[in-house]
């Protein structure tokens, strides 16, 4: 009976071990089809890490761009504010101009406009818009027109209040006449 059962083991071990054979046989594949997977993983990670790190310096940039500009035109509100405080020195200096009793009050005011605007001017402000000047819409805001031979057509004839930029964007524009043909 132990040659039987020593017969009868015989086939199943032998189905046994061409299982395995196939097993083992198998194996490889899988598992180089298991490494092309998990390279390929590896590789949409790694992909994935650089896009976040790209994304996360362009928002820093973008951030510190933003701040830049915030902080560059933070004085905006407060420049516009001031200047109808600077055309009112403006008006009184072309009026007080004319009397001679004034002279000494025009130069008080004079000295006042001259710190005042070398204020403005340290925060980035400058006058824009000027008499011969060509008509630009986006400086300049046309009032009227009237014929002109002394300015070419389309051009500022007469500046009636002066426009003003911060850091070369307008803060207000420039109002003006504009010359037309006689």
């Amino acid at each position: 009976m132990s040659e039987k059962s020593k017969n009868a083991q015989t086939p199943d071990t032998a189905a046994d071990a061409a299982a395995v054979g196939q097993a083992e046989a198998a194996a490889p594949s899988d598992l180089e089809a298991r490494v092309k997977e998990l390279d390929e993983e590896l590789a949409r990670l790694k992909d994935d890490k650089l896009r976040a790190l790209a994304e996360t310096e362009n928002v820093k940039r973008r951030l510190m761009r933003e701040k830049e500009e915030f902080q560059k035109f933070a004085v905006e509100g407060v420049l516009a504010d001031l200047l109808p405080v600077l055309d009112n020195l403006d008006m009184a200096l072309a009026y007080a101009e004319k009397s001679e009793a004034c002279k000494g009050f025009v130069q008080g005011v004079e000295m006042t406009r001259k710190v005042f605007l070398d204020i403005l001017a340290s925060h980035g402000l400058e006058a824009t818009g000027g008499a011969g000047e060509e008509f630009n819409p986006e400086w300049h805001e046309a009032v009227g027109a009237e014929p002109s031979k002394d300015f070419p057509e389309n051009h500022v004839c007469q500046l009636l209040q002066k426009g003003y930029k911060l850091k070369g964007r307008l803060l207000r524009p420039a109002k003006v006449l504009i010359s037309k043909p006689c």
